[in-house]
Protein backbone atom coordinates (compact mmCIF):
# COMPACT_ATOMS: atom_id res chain seq x y z
CA UNK A 1 0.00 0.00 0.00
CA UNK A 2 1.07 3.54 -0.73
CA UNK A 3 -0.28 7.02 -0.19
CA UNK A 4 -0.41 9.25 -3.27
CA UNK A 5 -1.51 12.87 -3.00
CA UNK A 6 -3.30 12.14 0.27
CA UNK A 7 -5.17 9.08 -0.99
CA UNK A 8 -4.49 5.44 -0.15
CA UNK A 9 -3.90 3.36 -3.27
CA UNK A 10 -6.44 0.58 -3.51
CA UNK A 11 -8.98 2.19 -1.21
CA UNK A 12 -12.51 2.88 -2.36
CA UNK A 13 -13.22 6.61 -2.31
CA UNK A 14 -16.44 8.02 -0.90
CA UNK A 15 -15.77 11.74 -0.59
CA UNK A 16 -17.11 13.46 2.54
CA UNK A 17 -18.03 17.15 2.60
CA UNK A 18 -17.08 17.22 6.32
CA UNK A 19 -13.50 18.32 5.85
CA UNK A 20 -11.34 21.42 5.95
CA UNK A 21 -7.70 22.46 5.86
CA UNK A 22 -5.25 21.57 8.60
CA UNK A 23 -4.09 24.80 10.27
CA UNK A 24 -0.37 23.88 10.22
CA UNK A 25 -0.16 20.89 7.88
CA UNK A 26 1.11 18.67 10.71
CA UNK A 27 0.25 14.95 10.70
CA UNK A 28 1.70 13.25 13.77
CA UNK A 29 -0.92 11.03 15.48
CA UNK A 30 -3.12 8.17 14.33
CA UNK A 31 -6.43 7.87 16.22
CA UNK A 32 -8.37 4.59 16.13
CA UNK A 33 -12.15 4.54 16.45
CA UNK A 34 -14.93 2.00 16.16
CA UNK A 35 -18.29 2.44 14.49
CA UNK A 36 -21.33 0.36 13.63
CA UNK A 37 -24.66 1.71 12.46
CA UNK A 38 -27.01 0.95 13.97
CA UNK A 39 -24.93 -0.11 16.98
CA UNK A 40 -23.90 -3.75 16.85
CA UNK A 41 -24.93 -4.19 13.22
CA UNK A 42 -22.23 -4.60 10.58
CA UNK A 43 -22.37 -4.20 6.81
CA UNK A 44 -24.55 -1.90 4.77
CA UNK A 45 -23.89 1.68 3.79
CA UNK A 46 -25.09 3.59 6.87
CA UNK A 47 -21.55 4.60 7.88
CA UNK A 48 -20.87 5.97 4.42
CA UNK A 49 -24.17 7.85 4.49
CA UNK A 50 -23.34 9.29 7.94
CA UNK A 51 -19.99 10.62 6.70
CA UNK A 52 -21.59 12.10 3.56
CA UNK A 53 -24.56 13.72 5.37
CA UNK A 54 -27.09 11.48 3.59
CA UNK A 55 -28.19 9.24 6.47
CA UNK A 56 -32.00 9.18 6.68
CA UNK A 57 -32.98 9.85 10.32
CA UNK A 58 -36.31 8.06 9.77
CA UNK A 59 -34.71 4.81 8.60
CA UNK A 60 -33.89 3.54 12.11
CA UNK A 61 -34.72 4.92 15.58
CA UNK A 62 -31.00 5.26 16.40
CA UNK A 63 -30.39 7.41 13.33
CA UNK A 64 -32.77 10.12 14.59
CA UNK A 65 -30.19 11.04 17.25
CA UNK A 66 -27.59 11.54 14.53
CA UNK A 67 -29.68 13.96 12.46
CA UNK A 68 -27.68 17.04 11.53
CA UNK A 69 -24.41 15.58 12.83
CA UNK A 70 -21.48 16.49 10.59
CA UNK A 71 -18.62 14.05 11.12
CA UNK A 72 -16.07 12.21 9.04
CA UNK A 73 -12.97 10.08 9.27
CA UNK A 74 -10.10 9.69 6.91
CA UNK A 75 -10.58 5.96 6.52
CA UNK A 76 -12.98 3.15 7.39
CA UNK A 77 -11.72 -0.43 7.60
CA UNK A 78 -14.63 -2.81 7.09
CA UNK A 79 -14.92 -6.24 8.73
CA UNK A 80 -13.52 -7.92 5.59
CA UNK A 81 -10.50 -5.56 5.50
CA UNK A 82 -11.84 -3.30 2.73
CA UNK A 83 -10.59 0.28 3.09
CA UNK A 84 -12.98 3.13 2.30
CA UNK A 85 -11.45 6.60 2.28
CA UNK A 86 -13.57 9.69 2.91
CA UNK A 87 -11.01 12.47 3.37
CA UNK A 88 -7.47 12.87 1.96
CA UNK A 89 -4.93 12.37 4.73
CA UNK A 90 -3.44 15.84 4.22
CA UNK A 91 -6.79 17.49 5.04
CA UNK A 92 -8.59 17.68 8.39
CA UNK A 93 -11.38 15.14 8.98
CA UNK A 94 -13.89 15.70 11.78
CA UNK A 95 -13.41 12.58 13.91
CA UNK A 96 -11.85 13.44 17.27
CA UNK A 97 -14.18 16.14 18.60
CA UNK A 98 -13.12 17.71 21.89
CA UNK A 99 -9.82 15.98 22.52
CA UNK A 100 -6.42 16.35 24.13
CA UNK A 101 -3.06 14.56 23.96
CA UNK A 102 0.06 14.71 26.10
CA UNK A 103 2.80 15.22 23.54
CA UNK A 104 6.38 15.54 24.73
CA UNK A 105 5.34 16.92 28.10
CA UNK A 106 2.82 19.43 26.76
CA UNK A 107 -0.93 19.17 26.54
CA UNK A 108 -2.28 19.62 23.03
CA UNK A 109 -5.94 20.00 22.18
CA UNK A 110 -8.02 19.69 19.01
CA UNK A 111 -6.46 16.52 17.63
CA UNK A 112 -8.35 16.86 14.35
CA UNK A 113 -5.73 19.52 13.54
CA UNK A 114 -2.83 17.04 13.45
CA UNK A 115 -4.22 13.50 13.47
CA UNK A 116 -5.49 10.90 11.04
CA UNK A 117 -8.73 9.20 12.07
CA UNK A 118 -9.33 5.56 11.19
CA UNK A 119 -12.67 3.96 11.93
CA UNK A 120 -12.84 0.20 12.37
CA UNK A 121 -16.23 -1.27 11.57
CA UNK A 122 -17.05 -2.80 14.90
CA UNK A 123 -18.03 -2.07 18.45
CA UNK A 124 -16.65 -2.46 21.93
CA UNK A 125 -18.08 -5.97 22.38
CA UNK A 126 -17.37 -8.02 19.27
CA UNK A 127 -13.78 -8.97 18.46
CA UNK A 128 -12.31 -7.25 15.44
CA UNK A 129 -11.35 -9.48 12.51
CA UNK A 130 -7.91 -10.66 11.46
CA UNK A 131 -8.54 -8.94 8.11
CA UNK A 132 -9.05 -5.64 9.91
CA UNK A 133 -5.81 -5.95 11.89
CA UNK A 134 -3.85 -6.85 8.75
CA UNK A 135 -5.37 -3.96 6.81
CA UNK A 136 -4.76 -1.57 9.71
CA UNK A 137 -1.11 -2.64 9.93
CA UNK A 138 -0.65 -2.20 6.15
CA UNK A 139 -2.33 1.21 6.23
CA UNK A 140 -0.25 2.24 9.26
CA UNK A 141 2.98 1.26 7.48
CA UNK A 142 1.97 3.29 4.42
CA UNK A 143 1.09 6.30 6.57
CA UNK A 144 4.33 6.09 8.58
CA UNK A 145 6.31 5.92 5.32
CA UNK A 146 4.53 9.02 4.02
CA UNK A 147 4.32 11.09 7.21
CA UNK A 148 7.58 10.66 9.18
CA UNK A 149 6.19 12.18 12.40
CA UNK A 150 3.81 9.20 12.65
CA UNK A 151 5.29 6.24 14.50
CA UNK A 152 3.88 3.08 16.05
CA UNK A 153 4.13 4.82 19.43
CA UNK A 154 1.87 7.60 18.16
CA UNK A 155 -1.09 5.32 17.44
CA UNK A 156 -3.78 5.87 20.04
CA UNK A 157 -7.48 5.44 20.66
CA UNK A 158 -10.44 7.77 20.77
CA UNK A 159 -10.81 6.66 24.41
CA UNK A 160 -7.35 7.98 25.28
CA UNK A 161 -7.82 11.40 23.70
CA UNK A 162 -11.40 11.94 24.93
CA UNK A 163 -11.67 9.68 28.01
CA UNK A 164 -14.72 11.33 29.57
CA UNK A 165 -16.70 11.16 26.31
CA UNK A 166 -15.53 8.11 24.39
CA UNK A 167 -14.43 4.52 25.00
CA UNK A 168 -13.73 3.24 21.48
CA UNK A 169 -12.35 1.09 20.02
CA UNK A 170 -12.96 -0.52 23.41
CA UNK A 171 -11.91 -3.68 25.20
CA UNK A 172 -12.63 -5.84 22.16
CA UNK A 173 -9.65 -4.23 20.40
CA UNK A 174 -6.45 -6.28 20.82
CA UNK A 175 -3.58 -3.77 21.08
CA UNK A 176 -0.98 -6.55 21.54
CA UNK A 177 -2.09 -8.23 18.32
CA UNK A 178 -1.94 -4.92 16.46
CA UNK A 179 1.66 -4.46 17.69
CA UNK A 180 2.52 -7.96 16.41
CA UNK A 181 1.00 -7.10 13.03
CA UNK A 182 2.95 -3.83 12.93
CA UNK A 183 6.21 -5.68 13.63
CA UNK A 184 5.74 -7.78 10.50
CA UNK A 185 6.98 -6.24 7.25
Amino acid sequence: MQVNQGWLDGSRRVVSPNVNERPHGEISVLVLHSISLPPGRFGGDAIERLFTNTLDPDEHPYFAGLAGLKVSAHLLIRRDGECVQFVPFDRRAWHAGRSSWWDGGRLRRNLNDFSIGIELEGDEIHPYTAQQYRALASVSHALMATYPALTAQRITSHARIAPLRKSDPGPAFDWAYLRQCLDRP
